[in-house]
């Protein structure tokens, strides 16, 4: 359904867009295209059938904010996510997206509005006591992530064989895959990691850690994108999240979907950039 919903919209948002002050256009139009990668908490379809998740929320309160009455997600895969920005295909995208210097030489960000450690699903008990991407590569443990994961790039700092890392779907699979001894653990967000166990009785989320990277421990933020052409609809959608961290609102809206307030962050998109 969601990527029927991806294809269907893409085609109509291949058109050129037209040139001038893009908030203005979109408060014309009275829509934004959302770019979501279809997985929770983040961006998703729930049991009624309707978009939600964090970004999905935000982006209402947000955009809603500068005149824009209508936020429409476009569900499409992680890896087509800022392709299908930079190809008009939609106005901004939001899936749990890392900040990160190789994105931030093809689009820019909006401050994040949370931070992130990593976390291991794996068998209950933890059996090969993993905790860290080193453990992984010593003990050697069969690893898999998702597809454009910042989790393949830690993998590989570690020393891991990046044609041994498995790439599956989405957590869901990862936890499928565990719980099924394809792989010995699935890498994610912590955040994704605790929320994906909790109905499992085979498999449990490890202790939250930052990655280390060229010795230095990794803290991740995720923050919503917009074409380099759109800054000024970036500063303008920023100058709300900054509002809304000081009144703590941000929080009471992310909470719902299992953020804590340690993920609350004061990093910023041009750190995290660099």
């Amino acid at each position: 359904m969601a990527l029927g919903a991806a294809g269907a919209l893409g085609v109509a948002g291949c058109s050129k867009v037209p040139t001038g002050d893009t908030l203005a256009r979109l408060k014309s139009q009275g829509i934004v295209r959302l770019g979501i990668a279809g997985e929770a908490p983040y961006g998703y379809i729930n049991d009624q059938g309707e978009f939600t998740g964090e970004a999905v929320e935000l982006a209402k309160v947000i955009f809603g904010r500068l005149g824009v009455g209508k936020v429409q997600p476009v569900a499409t895969d992680f890896s087509s996510l800022i392709p299908g920005l930079n190809s008009q295909q939609f106005d901004c995208v939001s899936a749990g997206m890392y900040i990160n210097k190789d994105r931030c030489a093809q689009v820019i960000f909006a401050d994040p509005e949370y931070q992130m450690l990593d976390s291991f699903l794996v068998k209950k008990g933890n059996p090969l006591g993993l905790t860290s991407y080193q453990d992984v590569k010593a003990k050697k443990a069969r690893i898999a992530t998702g597809t454009g994961y910042a989790e393949i790039d830690y993998a590989v700092s570690a020393g891991i064989p990046e044609k041994e890392i498995v790439i599956l779907q989405d957590p869901v699979a990862g936890l499928n895959a565990v719980e099924a001894g394809r792989v010995d653990v699935f890498a994610g967000t912590a955040l994704t990691g605790r929320e994906v166990v909790r109905n499992s009785t085979k498999v449990e989320a490890t202790a939250p850690f930052a990655p280390l990277v060229d010795g230095k421990k990794k803290i991740d933020g995720g923050g919503f994108a917009f074409r380099r052409l759109d800054a000024e609809l970036r500063d303008a959608f920023n100058v709300e999240i900054h509002k809304m961290k000081k009144s703590g609102e941000l929080f009471r809206i992310l909470k719902p979907f299992g953020f804590t307030q340690a993920e609350m962050t004061t990093l910023t998109a041009e750190e995290l950039c660099r």
